[in-house]
Formats: structure tokens, sequence, C-alpha cells
């Protein structure tokens, strides 16, 4: 049995055809799907919407912010910022780039692995490269002769 909310609604939507009335619903539709029913209110809000006559049982699109920001664009877009100023804040970057400053601290830290070291952006870890450059710079300074 499919207990999904659009299923709930499309069942809210028959017996509402059929002359039901909410509380009656909401008493069949609680013995059916037990602790996965929606809401009391939320039936008579939905009942209520049907007497309008809205028809679509499908949640309608809302605006605001898309949930996903962090894509590739995004995260190479915020380390360029990065590597072109590395004293650049994770506010800086949110206003530049038009992202919140909670994703914007996600992508830095997660993502790109950095971390902020004497006001600046460095990677956490060295790469290969870097841990050979500071081994060759230990063995120099060791053995100066």
């Amino acid at each position: 049995m499919d207990s999904s909310r659009s299923a709930q609604k499309a069942v809210i939507q028959f017996l509402r055809s059929e002359g039901e009335h909410a509380s009656q619903m909401y008493r069949r539709m609680k013995e059916v799907y037990r602790e996965h029913c929606l809401a009391r209110c939320t039936i008579f809000r939905w009942c209520q919407r049907y007497e309008a006559g809205h028809v679509n049982i499908k949640d309608l699109p809302r605006p605001g912010q898309a949930l996903i920001v962090t894509n590739n664009a995004t995260i190479s877009a915020v380390d360029e910022l990065i590597r072109q100023n590395r004293r650049i804040t994770a506010r800086e970057i949110a206003v530049e780039l038009s992202i919140s400053k909670g994703t914007v601290h996600h992508i830095i830290h997660k993502k790109l692995g950095y971390g902020k070291v004497c006001a600046q952006w460095v990677p956490k870890h060295l790469s290969e490269d870097q841990k050979t450059a500071r081994m060759g710079v230990c063995l120099t300074q060791q053995f100066p002769h």
C-alpha cells in the first residue's frame, strides 16, 4: 500500500468527490494508514482546496533558492577566487557568487579541502610534488656541505 502524500491526497480528492465529510475522511484514512496518515488539519486543508477548485494533487513548484548549488561550476569558481586572493573571506566569496555563506563554507572545507592558516586559505593536505619539494628543502638544510 502506498502511503505517500500524493497517494493520500488522491484518496482525499476521491472521497471528497463522493461527498465524504473531512472528519469522516480522517477517521477512515487513520484506520488504513495508521501512523503514516496525514495530519487532521492537512486533510481539512486539502478538502478546502478541492472545494475551491484545485484539482492537482502534485505539489506546485515554489519560488526560492535551488536546493543544489554545489555543482562543479560553483566549486571551480570558489577555487579560482581563492587562488586569486588567498586572503579572501567566505563572506566575500558568498557575495561574489551570490550563494550562501554556509554553502561557501561547505565547498571550501569539504569539497576543496582548504583550511585557514595565518589568514590565508591553504590546502589541508600536501600533494606529492609539494611533499617532495619539502623533503628536498629539509635535506639541503640538514646537510649544507
